[in-house]
């Protein structure tokens, strides 16, 4: 049950019967404010901008021809023409009993489903995956997850660094180390000490230096010899970000890997397309495409480097090809990538360049959803106290054990404690990062994150098992309770509405690829439930059985949907803390 989508379209019908042009919107909103009503009509104002009429006296005409008397008990009309509804408490009820019983929790499917390709977390194989691949990862895997939960098919891309310069060095190192009998996996067990090693080599050592580039040569080539030792080496490391994705609870697999090597036969003919189409051109030795359309404020195209002057590719080559890829092969509708704000520029030339050149049509929609920098304490990036760059795989790990050692303190007693402190952990960290707008940096602080109040997952996850523990109390399974709902109280009944909003909040997470709009809808489902707690008993021995059952089903709704926002989101719950 969409509220926000049905009396949309009751209010729309209600304009046309009006006389109001098709094209205004009937602007409904949840009210912000206690005392005008539950929900807002506020396209009397706009429409009347454009009929040249009194928005007052349209809304009244608006308000005449409204039927909504089954879901609604008052309708008023505001200031200069803001229509405010009241909701009946019975409706609410029986939409609300119909969502608790509902599989689905009344999520209505998207009308129109797409294939949406979404381009998230990608490292470069060559390091192990440190704290700057924590945002893509997780806001990723999040929107993946609250896309598919609509009906949409997802395609995830994870498209990692597995080719380029580097390699040539990384191979002739590991060819190295193998020869003296040392396997691939201890050889490479740690990535950015193996990375160093290689590099100084390469530095120190003219004759290794040659036959690194020597590699890069046979590598693109396709040398049988050297592309298996770059498999070996792609396999240990993708090892190293599948034990990553487990710990973090990201759905990303092998069957998601399309890395840069998996466009390269493609690239030389991306770039003779753009040489026929006359829209890149020599320019010291190397080609380029100069984009009017991103000029600067003096007027200057903005150019784009597809080949270097000795024949290499770009980042932006590959990203071309991708784009065609996902666009053709894959028959997308939507293309997100998240990718940090300092991508954007780079982002909008590919994007601009595959429309212009015809790789992408115009019905493909193109998006990078940016996000900031996490940062220390210091408000610069996130570090080590050292100045080095923060393993993912430590930071996790140090997520658990403080959030073991806060839980001990708490419940000394507790059984499971190690698996509900890495639900804890791990969830504090996931949440810390999504609850913040995506756009926004944020600063990383352990004693916020872990806190078991305020807006975090722990406050969270906590609030799940106490709704739990009242089961446990009552002696009974929520599915054995079968009163219908009641609501009585103006407690019961914000949080009714509030529940019935969840297909609300998710069609816009969708939409706009924000994770913390629901971070805040299940912060404010946990604060209404404590309010309803406070105010309506429900197991106190003068209660109505009636009643109690009543409020028993709005428990086990709030705890379904407390639970299903966490996991769309990739954070786990436990049935005690």
């Amino acid at each position: 049950m969409n509220i926000r989508e049905l009396l949309s379209e009751k209010v729309r019908a209600a304009m046309t019967a009006a006389g109001i042009p098709d094209d205004c919107q009937p602007m409904v909103a949840a009210a912000k404010k206690a005392g005008f009503g539950d929900y807002q009509a506020n396209g009397a104002m706009g429409a009347a901008k454009k009929m040249g009429t009194n928005p007052r006296e349209l809304a009244g005409k608006i308000v005449e021809h409204l039927s909504i008397d089954e879901l609604a008990e008052k309708i008023e009309i505001a200031g200069p023409g803001f229509i405010n509804i009241h909701l009946k408490p019975e409706w609410l009820a029986e939409q609300t009993g119909a969502a608790e019983r509902d599989s689905a929790l009344a999520i209505r499917p998207a009308e129109a489903p797409q294939t949406i390709v979404v381009d998230y977390s990608s490292p470069n194989l060559a390091k192990e995956m440190h704290v700057g691949h924590l945002r893509s990862t997780i806001i990723g895997d999040a929107l993946v997850r609250v896309l598919e939960r609509l009906g949409h098919t997802v395609i995830r891309q994870n498209h990692v660094g597995d080719w380029g310069t580097q390699f040539g060095m990384l191979i002739a190192e590991l060819e190295e180390q193998l020869a003296e009998n040392e396997s691939a996996s201890m050889a490479l067990s740690d990535l950015e000490v193996f990375y160093q090693q290689a590099k100084a080599h390469f530095d120190a050592d003219e004759t290794f230096a040659d036959k690194a580039r020597e590699y890069v040569v046979k590598l693109q080539s396709g040398d049988e010899q050297i592309l298996k030792l770059w498999r070996q080496f792609k396999q240990v490391s993708l090892e190293h970000s599948a034990e990553i994705y487990q710990k973090l609870n990201v759905t990303l697999g092998d069957a998601d890997v399309r890395g840069e090597s998996f466009y390269n036969n493609d690239l030389a003919p991306i770039v003779k397309e753009l040489q026929e189409q006359n829209l890149c051109t020599e320019d010291q030795g190397a080609q380029v495409v100069f984009l009017s359309e991103l000029a600067d404020k003096e007027g200057n195209p903005s150019p784009v480097i597809v080949q270097k002057k000795g024949g290499g590719f770009l980042y932006a080559t590959t990203d071309l090809a991708a784009l065609r890829y996902r666009a053709v092969d894959l028959n997308a509708d939507r293309i997100l990538y998240f990718i940090d704000a300092r991508q954007s520029l780079h982002m909008q030339q590919v994007f601009t360049l595959a429309r212009k050149a015809g790789f992408v049509s115009n019905q493909v929609s193109l998006e990078h959803h940016a996000f900031g920098t996490m940062m220390g304490a210091d408000g610069k990036p996130f570090k080590t106290r050292s100045g080095g760059t923060v393993k993912l795989s430590a930071l996790l790990d140090e997520a658990v054990e403080r959030a073991r050692a806060v839980i001990t303190e708490k419940n000394p007693e507790l059984e499971g404690a190690d698996e509900v402190a890495r639900k804890v952990g791990i969830g504090a960290v996931k949440y810390a990062d999504l609850s913040k707008t995506r756009t926004n940096d944020y600063v990383f602080n352990w004693d916020t994150m872990l806190s078991f109040e305020g807006n975090t997952a722990p406050y969270l996850q906590y609030a799940y098992t106490r709704v739990q523990s009242i089961f446990r109390k009552a002696g009974v399974s929520p599915e054995s309770v079968s009163a219908p709902v009641v609501i009585g109280t103006e407690q019961e009944k914000a949080l009714a509405i509030k529940l019935l909003q969840f297909g609300e909040v998710l069609a816009q997470v969708a939409e706009d690829a924000l994770p913390h709009v629901l971070c805040n809808y299940l912060y404010d489902v946990a604060s209404l439930y404590m309010r309803f707690y406070e105010a309506c008993p429900i197991l106190k021995s003068d209660v109505e059985p009636a009643t109690r059952d009543s409020r028993l089903r709005l428990c086990h709704l709030v705890a379904r949907t407390i639970a299903t926002g966490l996991d769309m989101l990739g954070i786990e719950v436990s049935e005690q803390m």
